[in-house]
């Protein structure tokens, strides 16, 4: 634990997920930075540790630097305290000598990462909490903090900012850059939007994690920014030395008649396309761990997993490597950044076509979002699933994807962005 932060306490908690509903109503009323990172209560998930971990407040901001990387590792020893903040794809551009210069009506910062004022620590019926203020104060506050019983759907219609001939257009045309040995495969994303938009962020937010259950779920919130995130996905986690990567390629609907349920996930399992563009994934991740761990450490764990969720299976890959006690964090972390499930491979031309094809810049969709512990463990999921909301632009945007491979037909890969999309649609009404 740090220094800085002297006051820490431990409460007992009757009902886990109602009081994590009031510290979040909390933070929101109290703080204009807040990172609310939720596993939802997924023991079995690989790797799974902490159930739901809260930053409310910022003692110290950590804003767009010239290298933004550098920064952030120089940021962490300064303070030696929980850090929490998001990167955001564009970072690619410090990685590689790439560019963004797509449509951005949303207007997030590159990188956001603060001190936390509190840190709330929540696992099954305790929670701990460091603050330099007084924690019992801060438990008596949450615990009388009203929250919403009741969900009224805003009735908001996103449209499309490709119409989907276009987007059949261009996934021929990502196959023929396959087809011509450009690349093997590509993560294609398209936006949603909705403009002149007014909704309570929280409520929205609350709906979507009632309803998706996701083990890497966050809200975010910097000043009149908001990240609504339902991410199934870890992007990269380090756990002492070990680094943990867990790459999703792959995803199916799921039925509500057992039998079906269960032919679909075999299905997902046995499926030639989606195990081709998962072991693609798989090879890059490797490679980029391999840049940063020690020779000969880093392994697939598990390849082609099932892991099924409120809505969906998903086929989920493990990777795991060992940093060098003497390398860095930041470094596997500038590694493997962008994740390779959300750009391709190889990944410098995948990412000089996704500028081509796609509209939108992407900004804090597909980057990451999650913490740093005082000891340098870190957390990071994939921003995918969510919603991002200005609300001074009154902007509010969803963007999906999939991965185009030489089989890919066009048309199903449109329909599984609306099954991507369809739960964030069934919120908003």
């Amino acid at each position: 634990m740090s220094s800085n932060n002297t006051n820490i306490s431990t409460f007992k908690i009757i009902n886990p997920k109602t009081f994590k509903q009031k510290a979040l109503a909390f933070a929101n009323e109290t703080a204009e930075t807040v990172c609310y990172l939720d596993s939802n209560g997924y023991e079995t998930y690989p790797y799974s540790s902490k159930d739901c971990l809260i930053g409310i407040g910022s003692k110290a901001n950590l804003t767009v630097q010239a290298d933004n990387f550098a920064a952030l590792q120089q940021f962490h020893e300064d303070k030696k305290d929980w850090l929490f903040g998001f990167l955001t794809y564009d970072l690619k551009n410090e990685v590689e000598k790439l560019s963004s210069n797509n449509l951005d009506n949303l207007h997030f910062p590159k990188i956001h990462f603060f001190q936390a004022e509190i840190v709330l620590q929540i696992n099954a019926n305790e929670v701990i909490i460091q603050s330099d203020k007084n924690p019992s104060e801060i438990f008596k506050a949450i615990q009388n903090t009203n929250i919403a019983t009741d969900f009224q759907k805003p009735n908001i219609e996103l449209k499309p900012r490709t119409s989907k001939a276009k987007y059949l257009e261009i996934i021929n045309t990502i196959r023929e850059h396959i087809i011509e040995g450009d690349l093997y495969e590509m993560n294609f994303c398209q936006e949603f939007f909705a403009e002149n938009i007014s909704l309570s962020p929280i409520d929205v937010f609350n709906a979507l994690n009632e309803k998706a259950n996701a083990p890497f779920t966050a809200f975010y919130k910097t000043e009149d920014k908001y990240l609504l995130c339902s991410s199934p996905e870890r992007f990269l986690k380090k756990a002492g030395q070990q680094l943990i990567s867990q790459p999703i390629k792959g995803t199916s609907k799921r039925s509500d008649n057992p039998e079906t349920d269960k032919a679909l996930r075999e299905a997902l399992l046995n499926d030639e396309k989606n195990r081709a563009e998962n072991v693609m994934i798989v090879d890059l991740v490797r490679n980029d761990l391999a840049k940063t761990c020690r020779p000969g450490s880093v392994s697939v764990e598990e390849l082609f997993g099932i892991y099924t969720f409120e809505k969906v299976h998903q086929m989920i890959s493990t990777v795991v490597g060992e940093l060098p006690k003497e390398t860095p964090f930041i470094q596997a972390i500038k590694n493997a950044f962008p994740m390779g499930s959300m750009t391709g491979a190889p990944k410098v031309m995948s990412m000089q076509l996704i500028e081509k094809y796609e509209v939108t810049k992407r900004g804090l969709y597909s980057g990451t979002v999650g913490y740093i512990s005082p000891d340098g463990d870190f957390d990071f999921n994939v921003v995918i699933r969510s919603l991002l909301y200005n609300a001074v632009n009154q902007y509010l945007s969803l963007q999906v994807g999939g991965a185009i491979v030489y089989d890919s037909d066009a048309a199903a890969e449109y329909e599984e962005c609306l099954l991507k999309a369809e739960g964030v649609f069934g919120i908003l009404g």
